[in-house]
């Protein structure tokens, strides 16, 4: 390949909204009251507790104070992992996950019932099935825990949140393809419904709705009484959305993104934050305009499961090399979004990667060219842009500049040798 010039990048700091509960416990405790969780539990009741896939931060904490509480009230808490068809849709894979999380029998003081039998138990106006999986339906009592944020697919009144664990976790792999038949149709308008049939159909005790601030820190811990869980949501999402974090810069030519993930993402990244989504049918966002996306590597949290990757248009062959096949198709023929599973661009290394992305763009003059590099989409007070930028950073209330241009480094085998954004 002709010698390509690569462009000169820095690090730059963005301020992230950054409310940070100070008592977890507290916090947790106050969440609780709020709900009314505990006047609706009796001595002996066995209380099903949702988890789901998705990294929250102190999940497991959050998760063992809430057995406590359940404790108190002499009821007999346990774990229901509520993650539709993640882990390979099977009890084992779903036990797996949440160990990764750090939510074990030992760390929250309660056992996890992975069963994955689900029955109907409705259905909704568009003639979608409703599941419920038996263990909950078996439950004398539901507690609904869910962080509470935007959907990587689609726009709606509840997208990420409580009605979500409701009806795609607590259906278990017949509710995930159930609420997916329709695609974003599905969705946007048969998971809030599917959640007020397993609200009536269930003995949901409330919900505990978990909110976090731009540095994937707890920032919140609401309360939900059973009776108002929807409504709550809705409003809980309208403030998701006003804090949630984005690049600072609203084109760019270049995004570099050193590894994707289920844990980060169901996605792989916040679509958010590429700017892009991919579903057909479905309206590409405006706030956002990326030229060439370039994904260095997967999480070993997601296990081989690298759908995404098809949001991207380069990768490097580590990536490749860890993608477990099996695991993307069960995901994306559970999701019908064929085009978040397609393989892009293959390139050895990250220093390949970067020569074929400036080719890509028209070889523009580094100087000019408009870069980011991020440790991945969660992580967004921190990371590197070209100096084409820093004009614009200098200029932005909410960025600062630490560093003069370095020209970019690489190791013997070819990537990179400087470190990403702090993880």
């Amino acid at each position: 390949m002709t010698e390509v010039r690569l462009p000169r990048m820095m690090e730059i700091e963005q301020r992230l909204y950054s409310r940070r509960v100070s008592d977890l416990e507290e916090a947790i405790r106050h969440g609780w009251d709020a709900s009314r969780i505990a006047r609706s539990i009796s001595s002996g009741d066995r209380v099903a507790i949702t988890v789901g896939s998705r990294g929250i931060d102190n999940i497991a904490s959050i998760t063992a104070s809430v057995v406590r509480l359940v404790k108190e009230r002499r009821g007999s808490p346990f774990v229901l992992p509520a993650m539709g068809s993640h882990g390979g849709a099977t009890a084992a894979g779903q036990t797996a996950l949440l160990r990764a999380l750090g939510v074990t029998p030992e760390s929250v003081g309660a056992p996890i019932r992975a069963a994955m039998a689900a029955v109907q138990v409705g259905t909704t106006r568009s003639g979608t099935a409703v599941y419920a999986s038996r263990e909950a339906l078996g439950a004398d009592g539901l507690i609904v825990m869910n962080r509470i944020k935007q959907h990587t697919d689609f726009t709606g009144v509840c997208e990420s949140g409580l009605a979500k664990m409701l009806a795609i976790g607590v259906g278990k792999r017949k509710g995930a393809i159930a609420m997916h038949s329709r695609r974003c149709a599905s969705l946007r308008e048969d998971i809030p419904e599917a959640a007020q049939i397993l609200l009536e159909r269930l003995r949901v005790l409330g919900g505990l709705a978990i909110l976090e601030n731009g540095y994937h820190q707890t920032a919140d811990i609401v309360g939900v009484p059973a009776g108002v869980v929807l409504a709550r949501e809705k409003a809980l999402l309208r403030r998701a959305r006003r804090n949630a974090a984005r690049i600072p810069f609203r084109d760019l030519d270049l995004l570099i993104v050193d590894r994707i993930g289920k844990d980060i993402s169901g996605a792989g990244f916040d679509t958010h934050v590429i700017g892009r989504r991919m579903i057909w049918g479905e309206p590409e966002f405006e706030e956002t305009n990326i030229g060439v996306i370039a994904v260095l590597d997967l999480t070993p949290e997601s296990r081989g499961n690298a759908l995404g990757t098809g949001l991207a248009d380069l990768v490097t062959e580590r990536l490749l090399r860890k993608i477990d096949w099996a695991a993307v198709r069960t995901n994306v023929l559970h999701t019908g979004f064929l085009n978040r599973a397609k393989l892009p661009v293959v390139l050895r290394n990250d220093q390949e990667l970067m020569e074929v992305a400036m080719t890509a763009l028209g070889t523009p003059d580094p100087k000019r060219v408009r870069a980011v590099r991020l440790a991945d989409t969660l992580t967004l007070g921190r990371m590197w842009m070209s100096e084409g930028l820093l004009g614009e950073a200098r200029r932005h209330p909410r960025v600062t500049v630490l560093g003069n241009p370095l020209e970019l480094r690489f190791d013997r085998a070819g990537n990179f040798s400087m470190r990403s954004a702090p993880r």
